[in-house]
Formats: C-alpha cells, structure tokens, sequence
C-alpha cells in the first residue's frame, strides 16, 4: 500500500496537504483503513489455514450453537430474575423462594424506597455511596487506559534501546497478586498523606489495571498499518499529532472494549477501593454500603437484593450502551494475524 492510498484512495501524492491538513485527511480516511486492517488481516489467516475461518463460522452460527447459546443465557439469567423478583418482595416473606410469586404475587417498592432514601439504615443511605462510586470508577476507567494507549504506541511505534525487554517486564507484572501489593501501597499513601481519599483510590486502579490494558491495546495498534503511519510522518506529523489524530481514531473499538471491561472491574470492586478509601461514607463506593447493608444480624437482608439491583444498572446502561464497540474489537482482533 503506497502512502497515497494510506491517505486517501485515489488522491494523487502532490495533492495531500501538509502538517495538520495531512493528518485530517488521515482521519478522514479511518473507515478505509479499518476496512484496509481487517482485510489484511482476513488475508494473512487464509494464508495460513484456507477454510479455516470458514469452518469456524459455520461452527459458531450452527443450530447446535445458537441452542447452546440460548440455554447458556437461561441458566445465567435465572438467579439475576430471581433477585429482581425478590427486590420487590415484602420484608415478611424474606424468608421464602422467589418462585412462590407464581402462586402469592405482592409487589411492593419499599425495599427501593428504603435504600435510597432511608438515612436510618446504618445511619445513611445508598444515594452518597452511589455518587462515591461514580466519582470513583469514571477517574479509574479514564487514567489507566489514557495511560496504556500512550504506553501502547510507544511501545509499538517509538524505537528506543530495551523496548522489547521493558515490555515484557510490564506484561510479566500481571503475576504479581493483587493482594501482595495492597499493604505496601497503603503504607506508601499513607507516609505521603493520601490515604483515605479519592485520589488514593484512584492511582491504586491505575496501578492494577496498566499492565493488562497495555498489553491489549498494544496489540492492536502494533497492527495498524506502517504504511500509514510512515505516511503521516512524510507529512511532517509528531508523534503528539499521529497519536492524537490517527491512532487514536483507529483505536476506538479496542478502546471501548477495555473500557467495559475495567468499569466494570472497577465499579464492582470491594477490596482495594475498602483498603485505600477507609470504609467511610465520604469516600467508599457502593459495594461497601452492601457489604454492610444487611447489618451484624441480619435484621436488614430483605433489602440486599433491591440494593444490588440498583447497583448494577448503571454497568448495564454501560455495556449496553458500548456492547456496539466491543463487538467490533473482538472482530478487529479476531481478525488480525
């Protein structure tokens, strides 16, 4: 591929603009590269294995598959409607199964009521940790990945000495247990007066979410074409302006894929937020409200399930709301050789 067809399909060399005006044209030009990257891609696996893909396919859109599929999906939906049915059910019938709505059917909002407006639960309510986890889990979805696409170009399109090996040793930190770093961490917040705040949690999913979201997207742009990389810096582009401007764009399916996956981690997660946050009601998310939520004896446990619900709605409006872009980057890098 020639660096005018990088560019921009059929537009002469002589008439691609220069600096900034260059790099808009390769913007513009993402739906043509991303086309040019799948289908390269698509080639390099006919190379290998002819059928290969077809097979797969065939596989996976099967009759027996979709069947699987479908039964798959009823088995994991089963306890989620269980717990919705219960969110709705009368602290006086805590005790029974859920099925028995199908012969007793009482619906009542209470439990909601009380969650999110009760402050006599444990002296307060849903509603201030629903805000604390926001204000935790979007900071800690948006600084790794900033990070780990910076880190992910550098990798894969600056050469300087060790890069390989310094790659490798970021890779190889996913080993390290998540549990063995929490007390040095905490001590280190602490000697520099951090502990117990926002930005202690923050820097702590940085920290456990880089080296993953590194190696993920360094894989995807070390596959971008170099024709068109190489093309933008003939255009006199820095690589401040190819990041911005070209990887980027090009990156947005792999980007939102990762996304899902660490707003969920985050938003979900109990114990380094408890570790670094404290446990109080100005700084912990809402799984440490659960956590508490049902009291020392158990008086509170009919609310726990109208409480868990209002804390998934918001990872399913994300992954709802993204599930597009991540169909998309599984098929980029299903399709990549």
């Amino acid at each position: 591929m020639s660096a005018n067809s990088a560019v921009g399909r059929g537009a002469p060399m002589n008439s691609v603009p220069k600096g900034e005006n260059a790099m808009s044209s390769a913007a513009r030009g993402e739906e043509s590269v991303s086309s040019a990257v799948k289908s390269s891609g698509s080639a390099k696996i006919r190379g290998r294995n002819p059928g290969r893909a077809d097979r797969v396919k065939r596989g996976l859109t099967s009759r027996w598959a979709t069947v699987a599929a479908i039964i798959i999906a009823v088995l994991w939906t089963v306890p989620t409607f269980g717990l919705f049915v219960a969110s709705f059910r009368p602290q006086a019938d805590r005790r029974e199964g859920w099925w028995t709505i199908f012969s007793e059917w009482m619906p009542t909002l209470d439990n909601y009521t009380t969650v999110l407006g009760n402050a006599t639960i444990s002296n307060d309510n849903l509603a201030l940790y629903f805000v604390n986890s926001f204000i935790i889990t979007i900071p800690g979805t948006i600084f790794p990945l900033t990070l780990a696409l910076m880190a992910a170009y550098a990798f894969a399109w600056i050469p300087f000495r060790g890069r390989g090996v310094l790659f490798v040793m970021v890779f190889a930190l996913q080993i390290v247990p998540l549990q063995m770093a929490l007390i040095p961490l905490l001590q280190f917040f602490n000697g520099v007066d951090i502990g117990g705040t926002y930005l202690a949690v923050w820097i702590a999913h940085t920290i456990f979410g880089l080296p993953l979201a590194t190696f993920l997207l360094h894989n995807f742009v070390s596959q971008i074409p170099h024709e068109l990389v190489e093309a933008a810096r003939v255009d006199g582009a820095s690589h401040a302006q190819i990041f911005r401007k070209l990887i980027v764009p090009l990156s947005v399916p792999a980007i939102a894929s990762i996304a899902i996956f660490q707003f969920l981690w985050v938003w979900n997660d109990l114990l380094v937020a408890l570790v670094f946050s404290g446990g109080t009601a100005e700084v912990a998310p809402l799984t440490a409200k659960l956590a508490n939520m049902a009291g020392a004896f158990g008086r509170n446990e009919h609310l726990l399930p109208a409480g868990a619900f209002v804390s998934i709605i918001v990872p399913l409006i994300v992954f709802f709301a993204l599930q597009r872009y991540f169909v998309r980057g599984l098929l980029a890098g299903a399709t990549k050789g």
